[in-house]
């Protein structure tokens, strides 16, 4: 089942994205083969990181939690919230 991880930063976690964001990448390649997609949320103008987005494939919820607790941002404390809701594809068609 598909999971979207949704994570808004902290007001001040610039520098704790900058610190966390090998490790964070290296986490994600790790589960590379559950990834459907992954990236950065942006500010309004593109700027600047704020949260992340990632569709990660997890037989149920507790695994999508997992992978989302053992992430070096959420370790890090860079998130001001964390949403994971189940999520279906529907386009583009496959």
């Amino acid at each position: 089942m598909l999971f979207l991880v949704h994570c808004i930063d902290k007001p001040d976690g610039t520098g704790i994205r900058g610190a966390n964001r090998n490790a964070h990448l290296e986490h994600l390649e790790r589960h590379a083969d559950r990834l459907f997609c992954a990236g950065p949320l942006l500010s309004d103008d593109g700027a600047a990181m704020v949260g992340s987005a990632i569709i990660i494939d997890f037989d149920d919820r507790a695994g999508a939690e997992q992978f989302a607790a053992e992430d070096p941002y959420a370790k890090a404390g860079l998130f001001q919230s964390v949403t994971i809701r189940p999520w279906r594809k529907v386009y583009p068609k496959a």
